[in-house]
């Protein structure tokens, strides 16, 4: 198994640089069910958060994306159940993806809820608005 760093994911995806969307595109070919490349939690939501600020990729296209990662023989996704349950709830609530994924660890932690601050973030599964 081979880690994936946020930065291969979003050349995969982004052609601003045509010798890394080249090499990201090989190496991408080159992963099998026998030799994965792996993608942590961290990366997807780092993943997430810039394809979404810094490249303004609209939130339905950045869920396909992920969605095919998810569905990949060549990729293992760490906690993929989190990852789909965070990207379908931040779509639904309109929430940074970061604070779905937050609200299903903490509900797969079996926590009452996760308190927060963010008004956005008080509106999924698991959350509570702190006043």
């Amino acid at each position: 198994m081979i880690g994936v760093d946020t930065n291969v994911l979003v050349r995969l995806i982004i052609n601003d640089d045509p010798r890394q969307h080249s090499l990201a595109k090989k190496f991408f070919a080159g992963l099998s069910a026998d030799l994965p490349g792996f993608v942590s939690l961290t990366t997807v939501i780092e993943t997430v958060w810039t394809l979404r600020r810094s490249y303004a990729m609209d939130a339905e296209t950045v869920g396909r994306f992920i969605n095919k990662l998810l569905s990949s023989r060549e990729i293992i996704v760490q906690a993929p159940a989190v990852v789909r349950r965070g990207m379908r709830d931040a779509l639904e609530a309109r929430a940074d993806f970061a604070d779905a994924v937050i609200s299903h660890l903490g509900i797969d932690a079996d926590c009452d809820y996760t308190v927060t601050f963010d008004r956005s973030a008080a509106n999924l599964p698991g959350m509570l608005l702190l006043k």
